[in-house]
């Protein structure tokens, strides 16, 4: 518990986390904010540009708009202006801020004008707040001006005040992540002083400005939206200072907003108004849609407004949840309940048409579900909403005819039978066949389905046949009762159905995740991965599948893709930008969108691992917010496979460095114990010379200079064993294979070591058909001078030696056999191990024998030992026929 008076860690940890970034430091933002054109935020920013630069700051100007204005432009005066970049378009030539060299200069302060300006058709961004966020990144101080109409949480509050749509605007979360806002005020007296003066516009469109935006009552209302946007923030940051202070006060529990949205015009207003009201509370907020039965009928302009209100509440730094239910206040009820939210924020729209005779609108609703909710409705617009400009789905002929020979079929069916039936059984016939069109074909022809059943049960089962009229006067109740249990079954039975439909999208969605992550998880190497990947992704979204990975030097490139040759060169550079940045670019977004596809980075929270581009079928697929977060759920599993293979390499790379140290280690442990008795007598043999001098007999002379060079040439073949098996670790030593005579190398191996075998039979057998060997002669006639050593120093003086070898089917046989006293059954792997000295030896440094097995493993063969029959052991190893030998051509007579 946190004492009075005593500042909250939480608060101190979060200061703190800045500073801990500073490895990776990010450029600092200042926003002259101001409640219309004219109030003089360029002017302002431009003498803090000024000021900057006497205080020793390099500054640059990125871009600045004068519009003419004879004050601004001088302040331009001795301050770095950035060359602007030429962009050709249709026909004309625009000149837009240069962000590729303002990266590369580098500047102290850089000045960017407009934040809310939109670029040019084949800028790098959409718009330039996107690129003042690239600039931050990479850690250049901004300086940059908005007027408050460009925020996007008050883009419809200024369209009612004004009567003007701003389409040019900038997220809230920019503003809230600047690290310092200035307000820039002036009176609307003041404003329209200048106005009139010409230092805002021209005096023509001066006047027109009076008479339309500028009109005393706008400037006021935008003048009252300046001041309170900028309260918020300064009471935020008031908020923070006194927690981190300590400062203690009756602070009530956190809130949590959640707006609830439909397929309706409000939605994005709802969403709008849910991120002003966030701000005031500074609360979490999140846009929840309940997907409704009749959700997959709807038609499709009314499903896009949805998801069109989902992104925007992402882009104004809320969350988006999408829950299946079947009734919406109920699911919205249970969504608040289990995230604990405070207040819900509902439009005017009513429940769906199976609530009840007299639905109730959403918030009574709600607040019968949810008592503890404050529940807020926010009003419609004065005036009516235009139209969206979506595309309406077709009419479809086909259910319809389908209902009406639905019950034409029917009728036919059970006319025969018109005097055995009873009216009761050929209406509830009837009432089977509305429900079989509402399974199949829907709402709307299921209902015309039920009216066609009751007249066509009037016109062949009701007397007088053929006519409407009717002897009972009952029938007509008869008649109520018959359509309205038919809307009810149909309205039942499409339920059902589109349930069943939203049920079978889930469990397709869920069962392409799983099988994706049962792949990616049986995975074990990056090329299984790519494939896996390529694969499920194609399958479920069709189009092109691109994946670029980071080569050892940390360029990105294409390592698959499907179809092959689908990824364009020129978005290379797109994916770069995607892999530095860590953000989506390309199709699709505000960022590159000329790009051929749509570029996702896989990435997860420790590390940034590639990138994948997507080219959907068709085009627009990813337009649903649900197949969106079913691909970013699939590339996540993807980052999450790509990092358990690098940290799997990670893993062998370390092993392979513990066991070169453990090498290093041992080999150091050897040198010390091997070389010291070798240098004990060498040093004994010189010493004895220097002192004994000419007194020395010849033949102890001649004694000790043996010992000399005996010993040296032990230290000799230590020093090159150990050299051998460090190459050998290393991958160093590489086999130079070509053909060879088996026999040549045999004779020079025996050459080397005919000191060693002096006293010794050594029998040589081999047949005269050998065919040529493919080995390295070098590194093979060593593996024969280790085992023949070896059998020199592990058998009693005098035993035999032999060696033979065999041609068998694609391999050649080596054998060395000797009499000595055989290697057990349990040391006959080990001693191929590295510094392995079987019990009871004759010493050595236990590495000719594991250098024999690098060797022989490095030319693909194999060695081993067995016991050799009569006593002793045969070491055999095997040498793989790869490829074809040359033909050669006898000799002449």
């Amino acid at each position: 518990m946190t004492r009075p008076g005593r500042p909250d860690p939480d608060a101190l940890l979060a200061r703190i986390a800045p500073a801990e970034a500073s490895a990776t430091p990010r450029g600092r933002l200042k926003v002259f904010v101001g409640a219309s054109p004219g109030v003089g935020k360029t002017f302002t920013m431009l003498e803090h540009a000024r000021q900057k630069r006497a205080e020793g700051i390099d500054v640059l100007v990125g871009i600045v708009e004068t519009h003419g204005r004879a004050d601004t432009a001088r302040l331009l005066d001795g301050l770095e202006v950035l060359r602007r970049r030429a962009l050709p378009h249709r026909g004309t030539v625009l000149e837009e801020f240069d962000l590729d060299a303002a990266l590369a200069r580098r500047p102290g302060l850089l000045l960017v004008d407009e934040l809310a300006h939109t670029n040019a058709p084949g800028s790098r961004h959409a718009r330039r707040w996107q690129d003042v966020e690239e600039l931050l990144a990479a850690g250049i101080d901004v300086c940059s001006t908005l007027n408050v109409q460009h925020l996007e949480s008050l883009n419809d509050v200024v369209a009612r005040i004004t009567g003007v749509t701003v389409r040019e605007t900038v997220p809230d979360a920019v503003l809230d992540a600047a690290d310092e806002v200035e307000l820039v005020d002036v009176t609307p007296e003041v404003l329209e002083q200048r106005l009139r003066e010409g230092k805002v516009y021209l005096p023509a469109q001066a006047e027109r400005a009076l008479e339309r935006f500028f009109r005393r009552p706008n400037l006021v209302a935008l003048r009252e939206l300046a001041l309170r946007r900028t309260a918020e923030r300064v009471d935020v940051q008031l908020r923070g200072e006194r927690a981190a202070s300590g400062a203690t006060g009756p602070w009530e529990a956190a809130e949590r907003l959640l707006v609830a949205i439909g397929p309706d015009d409000d939605a994005a207003r709802l969403v709008r108004a849910a991120r002003r009201l966030a701000g005031s509370l500074r609360a979490p907020w999140t846009a929840l849609y309940v997907e409704e039965p009749g959700h997959a009928t709807l038609p499709a302009a009314r499903r896009e407004l949805a998801q069109d209100a989902l992104r925007l509440a992402e882009e104004l730094g809320g969350a988006a949840a999408t829950v299946p239910g079947h009734d919406a206040a109920d699911e919205i009820a249970a969504w608040a309940g289990q995230h604990n939210v405070t207040r819900v924020l509902v439009g005017g729209r009513r429940a769906g048409w199976l609530g009840g005779p007299w639905p109730q609108p959403m918030a009574q609703r709600l607040a019968a579900r949810a008592p503890a909710l404050d529940v807020l409705r926010v009003g419609g617009d004065a005036a009516p909403s235009p139209p969206p400009a979506h595309r309406t789905a077709p009419f479809r002929l086909r259910p319809w005819l389908v209902a009406a020979g639905t019950i034409a079929a029917c009728t036919a069916g059970a006319l025969p039978f018109r005097g055995t039936l009873a009216e009761i059984d050929a209406a509830m016939l009837y009432l089977l066949a509305v429900v079989l069109v509402a399974l199949r074909e829907g709402r709307g022809p299921s209902a015309f389905a039920a009216a066609l059943a009751v007249a066509a049960f009037d016109l062949a089962f009701v007397q007088p046949y053929g006519t409407f009229s009717v002897d009972d006067v009952r029938f007509l109740f008869t008649f109520a009762m018959m359509f309205g249990i038919a809307l009810a079954l149909a309205g039942l039975a499409t339920r059902v159905r589109e349930q069943a439909d939203a049920a079978r999208q889930r469990e397709r969605r869920t069962a392409a995740l799983y099988a994706m992550s049962r792949d990616l998880a049986a995975a074990r190497s990056r090329p299984e991965l790519a494939r896996a990947m390529l694969r499920h992704l194609h399958d479920l979204f069709g189009g092109g599948i691109t994946l670029l990975l980071p080569d050892a030097e940390g360029r990105l490139d294409v390592v698959a893709e499907r179809p092959v040759g689908g990824h364009e060169a020129k978005d290379l550079g797109v994916a770069r930008w995607v892999f530095e940045r860590g953000e989506p670019a390309g199709t699709g977004t505000d960022t590159l969108p000329q790009a051929g596809a749509l570029y996702l980075p896989l990435a997860t929270a420790d590390r940034r691992l590639g990138v994948v581009g997507l080219r959907p079928e068709p085009a627009d697929r990813f337009d649903d917010l649900a197949q969106r977060r079913l691909a970013g759920a699939m590339l996540d599993q993807v980052a999450i496979a790509l990092e358990r293979t690098a940290l799997a390499d990670e893993k062998r790379q370390v092993h392979l460095e513990y066991e070169a140290e453990r090498l290093r280690s041992s080999l150091l442990g050897s040198l010390s114990h091997d070389l010291r008795t070798p240098l004990a007598a060498v040093e004994g043999a010189a010493s004895a010379l220097l002192t004994g001098g000419a007194r020395v007999p010849e033949p102890r002379r001649r004694e000790l200079a043996e010992t000399i060079v005996g010993e040296a040439h032990r230290m000799t073949r230590l020093v090159t064993n150990l050299l051998d098996m460090v190459r050998l670790e290393s991958g160093a030593i590489a086999p130079a294979r070509q053909w060879h005579v088996l026999e040549e190398v045999v004779g020079a191996a025996l050459g080397r070591v005919e000191s060693a075998l002096t006293g010794r039979e050594v029998t040589v057998s081999l047949p005269p058909d050998l065919p040529l060997v493919p080995i390295d002669d070098v590194l093979i006639g060593q593996v024969l001078i280790n085992l023949l050593e070896n059998a020199a120093r592990h058998t009693p003086e005098g035993t035999p030696i032999a060696i033979c070898a065999t041609a068998g089917a694609g391999e050649v046989e080596v054998t060395v056999a000797d009499r000595g006293p055989g290697v057990p059954a349990a040391e006959r792997e080990a001693i191929f191990e590295k510094f392995h000295r079987a019990a009871g030896g004759a010493g050595g440094t236990g590495l000719g024998l594991a250098i024999c097995r690098g060797i022989v493993t490095a030319h693909g063969g194999r060695i081993r030992v067995e016991p050799r029959d009569g006593g002793g052991a045969a070491f055999r190893f095997t040498l793989p026929m790869v490829g074809t030998p040359p033909v050669t051509e006898p000799e002449p007579a």
